[in-house]
């Protein structure tokens, strides 16, 4: 009977923000696996500068036409998402997670990738469109400045 007046209290103390915390949990998994689903529908679609559709896409382009297909709108650019959108995520990345690349570490970004999971990302790559490869790529790891869930 303690039990039940304690987490009864508790629930209205906090105003059900447990139970509000697990669905927002859920919710993000929710748009981040839609979003990996949509990229990875557009495998093979070819790059253009500024593209924005299935008819051609660049990085960022496939990332908010993939949210948007999920129902959440990011912002256009590489740098807008970075300093705009979600929260820097140090450990366990998780599939649909924001991965940002730039030329140098004290540069703003210029390249992101969605990160599907087993160590590998999807992107869309100025020499081969949206395409599939490890996050350890030696070219893309030297040029990671961080990673955002939305």
């Amino acid at each position: 009977m303690l039990k039940k007046i304690i987490v009864t209290f508790f629930l209205i103390v906090s105003g059900g923000s447990l139970f509000a915390n697990m669905g927002d949990k859920a919710e993000a998994a929710y748009y981040n696996t839609k979003a990996v689903s949509v990229a990875k529908s557009n495998l093979g679609v070819p790059y253009v500068w500024g593209g924005i559709s299935p008819s051609g896409f660049d990085c960022s382009g496939l990332v908010k036409y993939s949210y948007a297909k999920a129902g959440k709108t990011l912002n256009r650019t590489a740098a807008q998402m970075y300093y705009g959108n979600g929260y820097r995520i140090y450990t366990n990345i998780q599939p649909g997670d924001l991965m940002f690349y730039a030329p140098t570490k004290a540069s703003r970004p210029t390249h992101v990738a969605m990160y599907i999971g087993y160590g590998k990302m999807i992107m869309a790559s100025s020499s081969k469109g949206v395409m599939i490869t490890y996050t350890n790529n030696s070219y893309w790891h030297s040029r990671y400045i961080g990673t955002k869930r939305v």
